[in-house]
This record gives C-alpha cells, sequence and structure tokens, in this order.
C-alpha cells in the first residue's frame, strides 16, 4: 500500500513509516500542498495512492464516489 499523506498531517510521517510503506509521499512532495482535494483526489486515484488524512472532506469524498482511492481518516 502506497500512503498520500495530506497537509493537515506532518511530512515527517513519510519517513516514521516509510519501514512498513516504503513508497508513501506526503502531498508536498508531489506538489499538491494547498492543491482542493479534487485535484488531491484524482492524483491519489491515478497513482494509487491511499489518502490518509485528518479532513472529513475526503471522508464523505469517500462516500461519494467510493474507491479508488481509499482513505483512511485520522480522528484525535
Amino acid at each position: 500500500m502506497k500512503l498520500l499523506i495530506d497537509e493537515n498531517l506532518a511530512p515527517s510521517l513519510v519517513r516514521a513509516l516509510a519501514d512498513i510503506y516504503p513508497q508513501s509521499m506526503h502531498v508536498r512532495d508531489v506538489e499538491l500542498n494547498s492543491a482542493p482535494d479534487p485535484v488531491v483526489w484524482d492524483y491519489a486515484a491515478k497513482a494509487g495512492y491511499t489518502i490518509v488524512t485528518k479532513d472529513g472532506d475526503f471522508r464523505q469524498r469517500g462516500f461519494l464516489f467510493g474507491p479508488p482511492p481509499k482513505v483512511i481518516w485520522i480522528r484525535s
């Protein structure tokens, strides 16, 4: 599984998860920092990423459109 870490999460997560998810990226690594949600969604779907986010909007998109991409919604 490849993870695309959303801008609302620390870029350091990519490094912290590298042993388990070596192909993961942060949105800023693929020049999508501050990109609208539909752009991030389309990129993740086409490139085979699972979006990891704290943003409830991606969760709603998942309900409306279904995968791909899959979404991991982190709540704290």
